[in-house]
């Protein structure tokens, strides 16, 4: 979980400093898929119960945003 957390932002910095729009989408698309396999590992937390209902609710929503900003960046470089 650690690894793949600091991926996310490790590439979008990275994808900025290229300076080049298809090589930051890129590393947008790298971010997003540590993010949807950060989000697999903690379904698997909650499903192990390793985590409660009140803080998988609190991380899903955090997460959700994640992918949402990047989504959203994503298609901003593709236009």
């Amino acid at each position: 979980m650690k690894r793949c957390s600091i991926s996310i932002p490790s590439n979008i910095a990275e994808g900025y400093a290229r300076k080049n729009k298809k090589e930051n989408a890129h590393f947008i698309n790298i971010s997003f898929g540590s993010a949807t396999e950060l989000e697999t590992q903690i379904i698997i937390s909650k499903k192990l119960n390793f985590i409660n209902n009140n803080q998988w609710e609190k991380v899903d929503q955090l997460l959700l945003e994640v992918l949402r900003m990047l989504y959203k960046y994503r298609q901003a470089l593709y236009t």
